[in-house]
């Protein structure tokens, strides 16, 4: 799941709690087919989703898949215009492919990620777009998404998120940490058995991240802190989606990074 995370003996990966692999296969991409009712979907409609993630071997539904942070299938929706952002898990059905319902909000483009990880092979990121019935001209276009400002100060559902960049303006290809302070300081629980998840999409949807904390200082005494560390990989304005649970409630906020050149 975080392929970064290294260690010379056994273990639990620190991020997610699998069970640390050794000599992973090498990485093959599987196939992830959509199919939908109503064909095709229409906005502020009942949809129903069908999922396939394809074995490239076989060219079937692969059916046997690692537990990732409680589920077997992570599900990503996001709108062309980055205004829009879903955190699903589809069910699985017994001919090893997934179903899923919502309606989408409006006409348009959507951005459809998989993460999963079909067992014996390596973890998968895949995407796929969709575009609504009586879509705009515009979602047929690449134009990138018109991102505005956001505070650094973010008021969820019931908790308060507030954001620190280190460095203050990130650099495409460095590293740069996002520090997320929570208040208040009491009910913080681990949401899908991690402190906090986020979803990294660039302007024109090219980039897409799934992340978990490096590290996470959780207390009722001092300013919970939860730390990701991200490495944007272009000088382009993102959105980043992240997510805490307090009490039972999941909330998440969404904080727009503009990420420049090396001078």
């Amino acid at each position: 799941m975080d392929k970064d995370v290294k260690q010379r003996g056994p273990g639990k990966c620190p991020r997610c709690g699998m069970k640390l692999s050794a000599h992973l296969p090498d990485h093959i991409e599987y196939g992830f087919d959509i199919r939908t009712t109503p064909h095709p979907v229409r906005a502020g409609q009942p949809a129903q989703f069908d999922f396939g993630i394809i074995d490239p071997k076989s060219n079937k539904p692969a059916r046997d898949f690692e537990v990732i942070h409680e589920k077997i299938f992570h599900l990503f929706l996001v709108s062309h215009d980055l205004s829009y952002f879903a955190h699903e898990h589809p069910d699985p059905l017994p001919n090893g492919r997934f179903r899923f319902q919502t309606t989408l909000p409006r006409p348009g483009a959507y951005r459809l990620v998989a993460d999963c990880y079909p067992r014996g092979a390596t973890p998968q990121f895949l995407t796929r777009s969709l575009i609504t019935a009586a879509a705009p001209a515009e979602a047929f276009a690449s134009t990138p998404a018109s991102l505005p400002a956001t505070p650094l100060r973010q008021q969820a559902a019931n908790l308060t998120v507030d954001l620190t960049l280190q460095p203050a303006q990130p650099i495409a290809g460095d590293e740069c940490i996002l520090l997320f302070t929570l208040r208040p300081h009491d009910g913080l629980e681990q949401y899908l058995a991690a402190w906090g998840h986020m979803l990294v999409a660039s302007d024109d949807l090219i980039d897409l991240i799934h992340d978990h904390p490096l590290y996470a200082y959780p207390t009722e005494t001092v300013r919970p802190q939860v730390q990701f560390n991200v490495l944007f990989p272009r000088a382009r304005t993102y959105r980043v989606w992240v997510q805490f649970q307090r009490l039972g409630v999941v909330n998440t906020v969404a904080f727009t990074i503009p990420v420049k050149e090396l001078a």
